[in-house]
């Protein structure tokens, strides 16, 4: 009798931790295809509920006077948005305070002393991020739609955004008898904690490998069309999942995964969303490196880049959909080319202390 208390105790155990991956009810199914396909994405109302307050916009300041002299003509060593007003570019400089450093404030970024020196890295980096952000908004509108972006789409008041990666290290071969691991059997939460290789983001986010799953042929040939590519294939859709905290038919027709037809839109701005973050990290961070110091470098040497979490955070929409760059219509348009960094004989002389009190009292919420 004992034996078969502690047999069904076992069972009951396993059963318990089969169960432990699943979500208990009730759960909201959507409807995204033809009735009998399976397409249906599964939401979560607890989970939904839990990441809502990450995904609240804050207030739009209030629009600021275009008339008055140029930003460019007052102060020195302005690259970008030199073009605003005065009182313009201080409402800019204020949000882009709250968006990024609220408990640093301006000095995060500039010099207390002299707001025109380039010496802190972050204001090089600042710089270059704005120019970033004009991008997106003006040149990748086949991903962001008009929702566009701003600043605080990926930092959400932190300087550093919390979700970004480093290529990863690559792993003992254990005396090369085993051979390059490729990263898994290495538990990461960029997959799902899965074995799948944990580093689909330097594949397909930073180099231009296909992904694919299946070959065109019965007995795939070639490079790109193997059981390891279609690892990293897997690994990538994972980090897509759970990045936009949807399931597959988000954007695939469950009766053919890799055909176009009969797909939902998503999948297209998603395919437009892999190649915006790739041009992105090549042709915006990557040439940030080194003026990041060893510290804010992976431990490969390369520089903190994007990927769909970085501005997605959990939500099919960034901050569920709002609006916020169209408050901010310098960020919808390229800036003209940063010039050279003028030297203090050949800069207008403007005071930083102006500056720095014109951006405080933008700050302080109006009464």
């Amino acid at each position: 009798m004992s034996a078969i208390l502690r047999l069904g105790a076992a069972g009951l155990a396993a059963i318990t931790l089969l169960l432990a991956g699943c979500e208990r009810p009730p759960v909201d199914p959507v409807q995204r295809g033809f009735r009998g396909t399976g397409m249906e994405v599964v939401y979560n109302p607890r989970t939904l509920a839990a990441r809502a307050p990450n995904n609240v916009a804050p207030a739009m300041p209030d629009p600021a006077s275009p008339d008055g002299p140029k930003a460019k003509d007052i102060y020195k060593n302005v690259q970008v948005l030199g073009d605003l007003s005065v009182a313009q570019f201080s409402r800019h400089m204020a949000a882009i305070t709250q968006w990024v450093s609220p408990q640093e404030g301006c000095t995060y970024c500039h010099v207390a002393e002299n707001f025109a020196d380039d010496s802190k890295y972050t204001k090089v980096v600042a710089r270059r991020m704005i120019q970033m952000t004009q991008t997106v908004n003006a040149d990748w509108k086949s991903h962001v739609a008009a929702t566009g972006v701003t600043c605080y789409t990926c930092h959400r008041g932190n300087p550093v955004p919390k979700n970004v990666w480093f290529t990863a290290e690559k792993q003992d071969k254990r005396a090369d008898f085993i051979g390059n691991l490729d990263g898994q059997n290495y538990p990461a939460k960029s997959v799902g904690m899965s074995s799948l290789p944990n580093d689909p983001f330097t594949t397909y986010l930073k180099n231009d490998a296909a992904i694919r799953v299946n070959g065109p042929t019965a007995l795939p040939t070639g490079p790109g069309v193997s059981v390891k590519q279609a690892e990293h294939t897997f690994g990538l859709m994972m980090h897509f999942s759970n990045s936009l905290g949807v399931n597959c038919t988000y954007c695939h027709n469950t009766r053919a995964m890799g055909q176009w037809d009969g797909m939902p839109s998503q999948l297209g701005t998603a395919w437009y969303g892999i190649r915006m973050v790739r041009s992105l990290n090549n042709d915006y961070m990557e040439g940030l490196t080194a003026n990041f110091p060893a510290n804010r470098l992976g431990p490969t040497g390369d520089v903190a880049k994007a990927n769909c979490a970085t501005c997605h955070q959990a939500a099919y929409k960034p901050l569920n959909g709002a609006q916020m760059a169209v408050g901010f219509p310098e960020l919808l348009v390229h800036s003209r080319a940063p010039a050279a960094p003028m030297d203090a004989a050949s800069a207008p002389v403007a005071s930083a202390g102006a500056l720095a009190a014109q951006i405080q009292a933008a700050l302080v919420p109006a009464k």
